[in-house]
């Protein structure tokens, strides 16, 4: 979704599609000038200014240094033509200067007022007693506050989706919620601009016609078509978006502003967009898809199984990038196609895995559609569970193939295969169901003997032991697996031994207690 977008408007203005995830939003000037106890005040140039850095240079020229956006704050130690000064200043794309009087200049120079009013630069005075690291503390808190608020914004728009997707009419639903979470119009279209569904204020008819133009420069008609595209028309922002399934559909959006997390809330729309509007998708498919948007809400068992058509077996599988990335929406969604399944959650949060849900395969879903109550007719195959494979460029958990009503704790079982197969650096680690000796012990006596033996133990206690266990008592990787020091796995397993009474240098011991972690 990261290329550059492709104006099709005489009156657009080019801009860059943003990266993925709600980057930190740019700081009002005014919010940093309202902090009374710094003491700044603006004595030239424009009130309006946007902080993206705070940067320290006494050099003569420091546009070698700035990326743009930058409160610089100097002394002025080597200011000698203000003039040229602020222009490479404003040629650099700083966004304001803070200029500290005392004990280089008694004041601020005229001629550097005169300069920053000339050329449009916001001039602050900064008094001798706010030091520079005190103003660049304060703007970093600032930055800090507003990047948690877009967090907050997005993961209510995150879950406004979802809710929507759920509905029966999931399509419309989406972008009539789409349109209210950006303040502005979101429409599907087709490859050759026809609406399919729309919802919010109509922009005016040049704007319109601007949107659907750009539109066409997303729809996958031709090769090499970029995924995403932005566009400018006069006051209103625009923006295209390509869906998955090689249809043409296109997700528009015209707003009257355009805040740093949008890009992200239009890519978890896409995705829904992309799993329920797709034209080759049939009632069962968008029946799945929203069964789990469902999921993700907390929905019993049985209200998914109807929707998902198929008691099972279910395999869910856990995904990272390996080269340590965050995966966005659609790199996700890639994962799903790879693995032949529809059924993709990316949107859990930062640092958290991709999830996957792989049903039964055609042949199997065809059995499953038998009417609920009747018997398997003779000689009937039974549904051939999923066998997720390695991909490139990703480290995979699966749980072992499971019914419906066991995802929960099929869930859980994927995200340990997932951290033991990044622990030792597989391409995949599939948690199997017990088996071999274990299996021979009646189930609930099993885990009647586990209760007992593990019960001093806390559940992180217990998680870092079979960690460990299943590791072969790696300190290291054990430490990776958990996402904690290797300290720390060292005291959490010597308190396991104490809380145990047990030797865990003896096999014996840790071949019970193995036993044991695996009925939990």
């Amino acid at each position: 979704m990261d290329e550059p977008s492709m104006p099709n408007s005489s009156a657009g203005t080019t801009q860059t599609t943003p990266p993925p995830g709600p980057p930190t939003p740019p700081i009002p000037l005014a919010e940093l000038l309202a902090r009374e106890e710094l003491g700044l005040r603006r004595i030239a140039g424009p009130a309006d200014a946007d902080l993206l850095w705070v940067h320290t240079s006494e050099m003569a020229d420091p546009y070698p240094y700035l990326l743009g956006g930058e409160l610089l704050l100097s002394a002025g130690v080597l200011l000698t033509d203000p003039d040229h000064y602020v222009g490479r200043l404003v040629e650099a794309g700083a966004a304001a200067l803070g200029f500290g009087v005392r004990p280089v200049h008694e004041t601020v120079p005229a001629a550097l007022i005169e300069a920053c009013d000339r050329q449009g630069l916001p001039l602050l005075e900064v008094p001798p007693e706010t030091p520079f690291t005190t103003i660049a503390r304060a703007v970093w808190r600032l930055m800090a506050e507003a990047r948690h608020r877009e967090l907050r914004r997005v993961t209510r728009a995150q879950q406004a989706l979802a809710t929507a997707a759920a509905r029966p009419d999931p399509v419309p639903a989406v972008l009539h919620q789409l349109a209210t979470q950006l303040g502005g119009r979101a429409v599907l279209l087709t490859a050759r601009g026809q609406e399919v569904h729309a919802a919010g204020r109509r922009p005016d008819p040049e704007a319109a016609g601007a949107l659907t133009r750009l539109a066409r420069v997303v729809a996958r008609e031709r090769p090499g078509s970029p995924s995403s595209a932005t566009d400018t028309h006069g006051g209103t922002h625009l923006s295209a978006y390509a869906l998955g399934g090689g249809e043409g559909l296109v997700l528009a959006l015209a707003t009257r502003q355009r805040e740093s997390g949008d890009h992200t809330v239009a890519g978890i729309a896409v995705v829904l967009l992309s799993l329920l509007a797709a034209p080759h998708q049939g009632a069962d498919a968008a029946g799945r898809s929203a069964a789990l948007v469902r999921m993700l809400l907390g929905a019993s068992p049985a209200e998914v199984a109807p929707l998902l058509g198929s008691t099972g077996p279910w395999t869910v599988v856990h995904a990272r990038r390996t080269d340590g990335a965050p995966a966005d929406a659609l790199t996700a969604g890639a994962l799903g196609a790879s693995l032949g399944t529809a059924l993709v959650d990316a949107e859990r949060g930062a640092g958290e895995a991709v999830r996957v849900l792989l049903g039964p395969g055609p042949e199997p879903d065809r059995i499953a559609a038998r009417p609920a109550g009747t018997t398997a007719r003779p000689g009937e195959r039974a549904p051939e569970p999923a066998r997720p494979t390695p991909r490139p460029g990703w480290t995979l958990g699966a749980s072992a193939p499971t019914p419906v009503t066991a995802l929960a704790a099929a869930d859980a079982l994927a995200a340990r295969a997932l951290a033991h197969a990044r622990a030792t650096r597989a391409p995949l680690t599939v948690d199997a169901p017990t088996g071999g000796l274990a299996a021979l012990v009646p189930p609930e006596q099993a885990a009647a003997h586990a209760r007992a033996l593990l019960a001093p133990l806390t559940a992180p206690l217990a998680d870092t032991l079979r960690s460990w266990l299943s590791l072969h008592g790696s300190w290291d990787r054990t430490a990776v697996a958990l996402g904690v020091h290797r300290n720390t796995v060292r005291q959490r397993i010597g308190r396991c031994a104490e809380l145990l009474g047990a030797d865990l240098d003896d096999m014996h011991v840790r071949a019970e207690l193995w036993f044991a972690l695996r009925q939990t």
